[in-house]
């Protein structure tokens, strides 16, 4: 995921409400969000060639999602996958503090990550380029390719929508809404992460389309104060169109 507007515990209605755009190399191969013959409790989309996933939940209301850390100069080639870390924190049982104390030994063999995990109890957010793992306080963050809340213009922008819709009512479709922006940011607003003043334009709007690179797909999360999850994916092809909708609801029981 490159972008993921998280509100963990601020609605009456919901406990968790994920709006989050997934940017990637579109020859990438993947599948789309659903549950996984191997692994009947998780439902999330899967990338086919790592074999983890950028998002996802259970049946047992465990959550977790990564975005790359954006630091060209310090990649690795061969590290492996950072979808992998989501996967396994969503086929194991430990808790999420569990997961991320036995995780933070290990952390540096990845390339630069920002993680969210999560179940009935707690939200807690690791990025192996901030030390110390961080149990969320109830609130509106925004995760993009830096740590939690550094204010690039598509967090501030996102986190700003995502607040005020939580003031009205709360739908799948206003939140996908609210990520199908393609507007870039102006160029005094841009970050400088190593890649370029053309390439940070190209990658600053909230969706993005940027040719053989782009957001290939765009999730909403709710799930209620009760344990209904509701998961809507909408694709995106090459083109910057949209090409598919996965719906999914169900119970999770803790």
């Amino acid at each position: 995921m490159c972008l993921i507007l998280v509100a963990h515990r601020a609605h009456p209605a919901y406990r968790l409400v994920v709006a989050a755009n997934r940017d990637e190399w579109f020859a990438r191969p993947t599948a789309p969000a659903g549950f996984w013959s191997e692994a009947p409790d998780v439902f999330a989309g899967r990338d086919l060639e790592a074999h983890g996933t950028w998002l996802g939940i259970t049946r047992s209301g465990r959550f977790a999602a990564v975005t790359n850390f954006r630091d060209p100069a310090s990649h690795r080639e061969g590290a492996p996958s950072r979808g992998g870390l989501v996967r396994a924190f969503l086929t194991s049982t430990a808790t999420p503090a569990a997961y991320v104390g036995a995780l933070q030994a290990d952390a540096a063999r990845y390339n630069g990550f920002s993680l969210l995990v999560g179940d009935a109890a707690s939200l807690l957010y690791f990025s192996n380029r901030a030390g110390e793992a961080r149990a969320l306080a109830p609130g509106i963050y925004g995760l993009a390719n830096d740590l939690l809340d550094v204010p690039w213009p598509k967090v501030r922008t996102g986190k700003a929508r995502l607040a005020a819709q939580l003031n009205g009512s709360v739908s799948a479709e206003r939140l996908l809404e609210l990520l199908d922006d393609t507007q870039a940011a102006p160029d005094d607003a841009l970050p400088d992460t190593g890649v370029g003043l053309e390439r940070e334009r190209q990658l600053s709007p909230l969706r993005i389309r940027a040719g053989a690179y782009g957001t290939r797909a765009s999730t909403v999360l709710l799930l209620s104060a009760d344990g209904e999850a509701s998961i809507v994916e909408r694709s995106f092809s090459a083109t910057g169109e949209a090409s598919g909708t996965v719906r999914g609801r169900f119970r999770t029981t803790p």
